[in-house]
């Protein structure tokens, strides 16, 4: 099958590029399962096991597609995608507003994504974990990691702040923002127990995390996914997070613990060694690697090209989040 993957990130990611790293797994594992992945991405991308295409968002979207390809799998909602005459499916990464009526042949990224615009069409994210560096999951552990956008007040890293301070002397390594931000209403933290790391990637994310006795994730929103979870646990490290969105649909009690509780979460941070690192790289491994990834959109595909819709009607948002922040208990 010939399979245009269309996104408006470059590849390959330098940093953290969460949605184009998922591209760039799914189409390698495409490849290896004997099918022929090609990119329409932003100028300036490049890939050595699959060709490139330079997308020029100027023009026509249906114009840009070559005429061998079978599906053509967008990440973002393109301009015009409804035109184009090849079948197609549309990956949702993100929390689309109340009252955006989204394409018909959407797939959300988990069951609780899909449930709350009224779908049941989910594929999990996969990451090719060989891909990755090896953990080593007898190192020493010294200190405990937040991973994300840190300037998304939803993210929380307030929150996962205050979960390590009320450890009698836990240390958090915030990865994904800075000590003093303004975005965040002048945060300034003082306590020598958080360092900060800013936007990090590759060898240097791979060692911080390694030597991460677990994650503290109290996001503050419905998470769609969360690739910060499912990696984090590759490195052996559970997850002690909010039970929103996605996330008790991933972090199962024998990988991590969820509530919306600081002391809670704290009491539980405690007690981190509780948790197997050995089960919870070998939960990532199974239940979220690339090739499940791959074979679940495969079946979407299908389903497409035999001129099924992936969902009966539009999906929308069905219950529009009146507050802000979802609740959270300091």
């Amino acid at each position: 099958m010939n399979i245009l993957i269309v996104h408006q990130g470059h590849i390959p990611v330098t940093l953290y590029g969460g949605t184009e790293r998922v591209i760039w797994h799914l189409a390698k594992a495409l490849k290896k399962l004997g099918h022929n992945p090609t990119f329409l991405v932003p100028p300036g991308s490049s890939c050595d096991f699959a060709p490139v295409l330079p997308l020029d968002e100027s023009k026509e979207i249906a114009s840009q597609i070559p005429s061998d390809i079978d599906v053509v799998h967008f990440h973002y909602t393109a301009t015009g995608m409804e035109k184009i005459e090849k079948p197609y499916v549309l990956t949702i990464h993100g929390n689309p507003q109340a009252g955006v009526e989204l394409d018909q042949n959407s797939i959300f990224v988990s069951g609780n994504h899909a449930s709350r615009y009224g779908s049941n069409s989910f594929v999990h994210n996969g990451m090719d974990w060989d891909d990755q560096p090896q953990p080593d999951l007898q190192q020493a552990r010294n200190s405990f990691h937040f991973l994300g956008k840190a300037a998304w007040r939803v993210k929380n890293v307030k929150g996962a702040i205050e979960v390590i301070r009320r450890t009698k002397q836990e240390r958090l390594d915030v990865l994904g923002g800075v000590r003093f931000n303004v975005k965040m209403g002048l945060r300034f933290t003082f306590s020598q127990r958080i360092s900060f790391y800013g936007m990090v990637g590759g060898v240097e994310k791979h060692k911080l995390i390694n030597q991460s006795k677990g994650l503290i994730f109290p996001v503050r929103w419905h998470e769609p996914f969360g690739l910060a979870i499912t990696e984090s646990l590759y490195y052996g490290c559970p997850v002690f997070g909010t039970p929103y969105g996605s996330l008790p649909e991933l972090v199962s009690s024998d990988v991590g613990f969820l509530s919306n509780k600081a002391d809670e979460l704290a009491a539980a941070v405690e007690h981190s060694e509780d948790f197997s690192k050995t089960r919870c790289q070998e939960y990532a491994r199974e239940n979220f690697n690339a090739e499940v990834m791959a074979r679940a959109y495969l079946d979407k595909y299908q389903q497409v090209l035999k001129g099924n819709s992936l969902n009966e009607k539009r999906p929308t948002l069905q219950n529009n989040q009146v507050q802000k922040f979802l609740e959270w208990h300091s």
